[in-house]
């Protein structure tokens, strides 16, 4: 299937490892005109090197989504560069472990600016190039707000407004004919996720534990559900919490076989 995707302009931040790593290279091989956004430089300019070597067009943009100057700064790069923005994959960091025994205020409020606040500076940042091209914006989110994990209020909180603010935007940029959308992704076995259950006494044990019902979500099918939704093909789907997540959260419906 032609996703329509060639030549767009696509910014994805945290876009150096792991789900923006793979997403990136997705969006390239459809033809599309990828830049990423972080602050690896040294695994940015190795993901840029890969995706061009098989024949994609990327380029890396260096920039501290934590520090409120570089929203803008990042976002004025691409335009006074490419003088357009086709789409938004809001992406990065990650589980921060952040509980409500023993965690604190300054620390919860600290997640929340880390997780959640550059993808609605991003958003808004690149709004009026969106709203000349109707292009898409994906935010990917993580099951934990569904779920709930114990011993992560900051993270669980910052998931619960990207859902929240995925189908907010829906509703205020549809007359724009822009479109929304999260993804929504459980275990993904990233490098982050990898050092996780290294921190386990038997990684090997734990890793099994956790795969023994559910599969572990592959970061290629997370990155293909992005690239079809940033697509014409998925025209009529906005607002939308798409679950990649191997059935994760909806275990009554999972068959366990002997």
């Amino acid at each position: 299937m032609d996703l329509q995707l060639k030549n767009k302009l696509i910014v994805i931040t945290g876009g150096a490892n792991s789900i923006g790593r793979v997403t990136g290279k997705a969006l390239a091989a459809e033809g599309a005109l990828v830049v990423l956004v972080d602050r690896d430089r040294v695994r940015l300019e190795e993901t840029i090197k890969g995706i061009i070597k098989e024949g994609g067009k990327a380029v890396p943009l260096i920039a501290e989504l934590t520090n409120r100057e570089d929203y803008s700064s990042a976002i004025s790069q691409v335009v006074e560069r490419w003088g357009r923005i086709d789409g938004l994959v809001n992406n990065g960091e990650g589980n921060d472990d952040l509980g409500l025994e023993k965690g604190n205020p300054e620390d919860f409020i600290a997640s929340l600016h880390k997780n959640l606040t550059h993808y609605h500076m991003m958003a808004h940042y690149a709004l009026p190039e969106l709203k000349k091209s109707k292009g898409s914006i994906v935010n990917i989110g993580s099951k934990v707000d569904v779920t709930g994990k114990g011993g992560t209020s900051g993270y669980a909180a910052v998931n619960g407004g990207r859902n929240a603010i995925t189908r907010e935007w829906a509703v205020e940029l549809l007359p724009y004919g822009i479109r929304v959308n999260s993804v929504i992704v459980a275990d993904c076995y990233t490098p982050l996720y990898e050092k996780r259950i290294s921190g386990f006494k038997d990684p090997d044990s734990k890793l099994n534990q956790k795969t023994g019902r559910q599969p572990m979500t592959a970061t290629e099918g997370i990155a293909d559900c992005v690239a079809f939704l940033l697509s014409p093909r998925s025209g009529h789907t906005t607002g939308q919490l798409l679950y990649v997540d191997g059935g994760y959260t909806q275990p009554d419906r999972i068959v366990i076989q002997d």
